[in-house]
């Protein structure tokens, strides 16, 4: 099997999530960038607040937009997980995520136990020098 760049997996994980959101939460972010650090994932998605949510803020019910968007969360976090595990080949140790429901964007930071085998490991920024000799 020919190993993925960073680049690749990087792309793949962004075109997944944004299919997720749009079939778990009928609405497709605007952009998503997402970044390995070592042996972390950041990602930043963009208008990713659902029509719902947005009506309920209008509306004055700020705490129950808020407490929509935290079970959201909780609904498609092991869906999150499963396809970042699925995608770059390791287990995901933590999974977190953060939603601002007034500019509309949420982020997500993924730790991992190890890097992936990637083509170019020296492309990752803050990678540990050390990982690359073993």
């Amino acid at each position: 099997m020919i190993q993925q760049t960073i680049g690749q997996l990087e792309t793949e994980i962004s075109q997944r999530i944004t299919n997720l959101y749009n079939d778990k939460l009928g609405k497709s972010p605007s952009q998503i960038i997402c970044h390995f650090f070592d042996t972390e994932i950041v990602i930043s998605i963009e208008n990713s607040v659902t029509q719902a949510e947005q009506t309920l803020l209008k509306g004055g019910y700020d705490t129950l937009a808020e407490q929509v968007r935290l079970y959201l969360e909780k609904i498609i976090k092991p869906d999150l997980k499963n396809l970042i595990q699925e995608i770059i080949g390791q287990p995901v140790l933590y999974l977190m995520t953060n939603t601002n429901l007034t500019t509309g964007r949420s982020g997500i930071v993924v730790i991992l136990k190890e890097l992936s085998e990637v083509r170019n490991p020296e492309s990752i920024p803050k990678i540990n020098v050390r990982n690359l000799a073993e």
